[in-house]
């Protein structure tokens, strides 16, 4: 197997890193602290075409594909956790209006999103009382007077309060999942009202927020997709979220390896460097091992999405395992630089509040784990 990349996915990367070591790494803290939302570092991400990688070009894409997204998202959130997930997300919803929207709204939407005039995209599945069983979701929109009027709430919605466009799942039809039905609402539509923003453990400068819909109208072209046919779509695009966690995870735990070797290094006990202690050197043999395993297999979910084969259980293997791994590398990183580790004048103790919840957001480890069970047992 060739694990060479092309000229493309090279040049993805490469412009990925420079923009996340000269742009990104510099104000990250400080992003964190003042959980300022990042949008001088969005409008830099749009100008290198890191706001639509995998979206065709006539729509204001890159069109380099799903394994160069990976690649970039593994460069920015080794700089910025905050920063990629509003990365991701927007990348996810401009591909969710190409997949399944009208010509008018990909021409509409789409160009917004990967340029940066949108700030960003949300993605409105997740309720109070429905998080990984969407299919319960109360959230309701009914037809008057030839428009969609939308009633109810959702939770946890990254970038809400700040995006031109959001894909909204309500109910139109019965109960479960084949009475939900998707729907695209426009940042500032009247009835569409954002909470202050939560007061998160990491990734703070990605605002999450609530939402509530009163009365809210939209046109009768805005369905997304069939009647009835939002489920599908919204499993369809957690299927390629998980391609962007796992990427996320990766490129964490590798910010956490490069610290520790560079701390390991400079940090002096009993007369030598503590790298040169057996402790250290298995805790970061481990975790380069365990960052390298992680990143093949985002990779290589990202290629079977790419090449447009069934990449589901790969995309859940690949998120379980790259956000549980993180979270454990970033845990020894902290351990690694000891009581250094436990203030934010060192970024290790970042790391670790951003990293925690990639084995959270699109479906927990334990729906990765009913996911990847489930796909075995029916094969």
């Amino acid at each position: 197997m060739d694990f060479k990349l092309d000229e493309t996915q090279e040049m993805v990367r490469e412009t990925a890193y420079r923009l996340s070591r000269d742009v990104l790494e510099p104000r990250a803290a400080e992003i964190d602290r003042s959980h300022e939302f990042p949008e001088e570092q969005i409008r830099a991400l749009a100008e290198a075409g890191l706001l639509g990688v995998n979206v065709p070009e006539e729509y204001g894409g890159s069109e380099a594909g799903v394994v160069s997204y990976s690649l970039a998202v593994m460069e920015i959130a080794a700089a910025c956790a905050a920063t990629s997930v509003t990365m991701a997300v927007t990348n996810m919803v401009a591909e969710i209006i190409c997949a399944f929207g009208t010509e008018e709204m990909k021409k509409k939407h789409v160009p917004k999103l990967c340029s940066a005039e949108y700030p960003a995209g949300a993605f409105a599945l997740s309720e109070p009382q429905a998080g990984s069983d969407a299919g319960s979701l109360k959230t309701r929109a009914r037809k008057k007077d030839g428009r969609w009027v939308i009633n109810g709430s959702k939770q946890w919605i990254t970038s809400g309060n700040v995006a031109g466009v959001l894909v909204v799942w309500a109910r139109t039809g019965g109960p479960g999942a084949a009475g939900v039905s998707a729907f695209l609402v426009e940042g500032g539509t009247p009835g569409l009202i954002a909470d202050p923003p939560e007061s998160k453990m990491g990734q703070r400068g990605s605002p999450t927020v609530g939402l509530t819909f009163e009365d809210c109208e939209v046109p009768e072209d805005a369905l997304l997709g069939e009647e009835g046919k939002g489920f599908r779509i919204a499993m369809s695009a957690l299927d390629g979220g998980r391609v962007g966690v796992a990427s996320q995870a990766v490129g964490i735990a590798r910010a956490a390896l490069d610290a520790s070797i560079a701390y390991s290094r400079d940090r002096q006990a009993f007369g030598s460097s503590i790298g040169s202690f057996q402790a250290i050197q298995w805790k970061l043999a481990d975790m380069a091992t365990q960052i390298e395993a992680a990143r093949l297999l985002a990779l290589q979910a990202a290629l079977l999405k790419e090449k447009g084969r069934p990449f589901t259980t790969k995309a859940s293997m690949a998120k379980l395992f790259a956000s549980e791994m993180a979270v454990k590398a970033c845990l020894d990183a902290v351990q690694i630089h000891g009581g250094y580790g436990y203030v934010d004048d060192f970024p290790v103790e970042r790391y670790l509040r951003d990293v925690r919840t990639t084995t959270i957001y699109e479906g927990t480890s334990e729906i990765q784990r009913l996911v990847i069970a489930r796909n075995l047992l029916s094969s």
